[in-house]
């Protein structure tokens, strides 16, 4: 059943193509597994979001993997294959992906795509020592307790901390409200984070209200606890999804708040119907910036432009980082298509804390044992309906 249904969605995303696509549908589009794989492939697996709500994430997880697989195997010598499954972000979902993808001869993992679901496949990852290199799974309960799984995003502690601090430094608001997600783990743990640093720096909030999912279309109590509350500022430590509606709700409401958001808010600009002056002079931080000049930078931005049809964001980023990564790996340990997934493993984790990366989303990049990464969380203003550099 499994595989009549990826050919039916293989076959719709061919005809799709040939439609034409719509801004949503480019900003999500991502390409099928090559039918002919270069001789002696290196199988990459990537699992995450393709459709549903969060398939801007997941499918620029894969769209990022891609293109630099397609320049690595341009230079000859080592050859790459990417197989990409969708899981909706959805931990169950997740787990039958990562299964499928064993099946198929996947020898490492570069996903998958958000915490809940990177959490339950690197579980049974750790279980069968299969090494998973995640761009965006953010949440320490990743990798908890699991030698084999390593970030390449900032974690949700990092995120909650570096934003509190960047308010305060940046003199951003005096009385802070919060909007968090209480069903979320990456939402809960940058939540945490934030408020016991504001609590050390002595940053006030003076509102705390959440809300339990995303697909959540009335903010008018939360705003309006911020608004009686006397907030100037509202911390949003949660995905795009609710921070479109919450701009929306909160612009018809009149209440002109300032607005800070954290890496799960990357992809706002890009949402088909959004009027991206709500989000003018709105913060963020995010570890890529798809507007700076320098020649890795802008090679990356046109190339998934002309390809995708759209500015990449952070995660594609942080996949092209993880990508390379894994690439450096396979030339100093000698992978070859025929390395097992568990001598991979075995080999990556003694590897990843002696190596230093730098690439798209950071300088000097290092890892702990725990597979945290070590680089600057920046902070960036929306102007103009783009990305600028704050400070």
């Amino acid at each position: 059943m499994k595989k009549v249904f990826a050919l039916v969605m293989a076959l719709v995303m061919v005809l799709g193509m040939f439609a034409g696509c719509s801004a949503k549908d480019a900003a999500t589009a991502t390409e099928a597994p090559n039918a002919a794989a270069p001789a002696g492939a290196i199988k990459v697996g990537a699992i995450g979001p393709l459709t549903g709500d969060y398939a801007i994430y997941g499918s620029a997880v894969a769209n990022g993997i891609q293109i630099a697989i397609d320049e690595i195997n341009a230079k000859g010598g080592l050859q790459f294959e990417l197989l990409s499954e969708d899981d909706q972000g959805d931990p169950t979902m997740a787990v039958n992906a990562y299964n499928v993808e064993m099946e198929k001869g996947v020898q490492v993992l570069l996903g998958t795509t958000t915490s809940g679901a990177c959490a339950a496949v690197a579980a049974e990852a750790n279980k069968e020592r299969v090494f998973l290199l995640t761009p965006s799974a953010s949440n320490p309960v990743v990798n908890e307790g699991k030698d084999n799984v390593y970030q390449v995003c900032f974690t949700d502690p990092n995120q909650g901390a570096s934003s509190a601090q960047t308010i305060k430094s940046l003199g951003l608001g005096t009385k802070i409200a919060v909007i968090w997600n209480n069903a979320q783990d990456y939402s809960s743990s940058i939540y945490q984070s934030f408020m016991a640093k504001a609590k050390e720096i002595g940053l006030e909030v003076v509102s705390d209200t959440t809300f339990s999912d995303d697909g959540n279309a009335d903010f008018s109590a939360q705003l309006l606890d911020a608004s009686e509350a006397g907030a100037d500022l509202v911390f949003l430590p949660i995905y795009y999804t609710p921070v479109v509606a919450i701009m929306q709700q909160s612009d018809a409401a009149g209440y002109g708040f300032k607005f800070f958001g954290v890496d799960g808010m990357d992809g706002l600009l890009a949402v088909e119907g959004f009027n991206t002056a709500l989000a003018e002079g709105s913060y963020m931080l995010t570890p890529f910036d798809a507007n700076k000049s320098d020649d890795l930078t802008s090679g990356f931005v046109s190339t998934y432009e002309a390809k995708y049809g759209v500015t990449p964001n952070q995660f594609a980023a942080d996949a092209y980082d993880a990508m390379y990564i894994f690439y450096a790996a396979c030339q100093d340990l000698g992978f070859t298509s025929e390395t097992s997934p568990q001598d991979i493993c075995e080999a990556m984790i003694p590897w990843m804390q002696s190596y230093t990366y730098t690439g798209l989303t950071g300088e000097g990049m290092v890892w702990t044992a725990d597979g945290c990464v070590s680089k600057i969380a920046t902070a960036y203003v929306i102007k103009d309906g783009a990305y600028a550099s704050v400070g």
